[in-house]
């Protein structure tokens, strides 16, 4: 991903809310299940790291996006953005 196109995503990103929470038990097959489902349905997705989980919100970004083989856009803060190309031609995000 050039670094255009992580601005460009990063923008779109900007007004979305966050879908999913990642909470104390940190991140389970159920929640890397959910986030692949979403990034299939959305392409771009934004997860919330809440303040009694003790991991490092980019090791958790690093290992769901090695899991649901998907790209971390940015992690700021407590925020991750993760984006995994679409297959259907219908809902795809064309980046420049």
């Amino acid at each position: 991903m050039t670094s255009k196109q992580r601005a460009y995503l990063k923008s779109l990103a900007m007004t979305m809310d966050p879908i999913f929470q990642i909470g104390k038990s940190s991140l389970t097959p159920e929640n890397t299940k959910a986030i692949d489902e979403a990034l299939e349905a959305r392409e771009l997705i934004k997860i919330s790291v809440l303040q009694n989980c003790l991991d490092d919100p980019r090791e958790i970004a690093a290992v769901v996006a090695e899991r649901t083989r998907s790209q971390v856009v940015q992690v700021i803060g407590k925020k991750i953005v993760l984006y995994r190309e679409g297959k259907k031609e219908k809902k795809k995000i064309i980046l420049p």
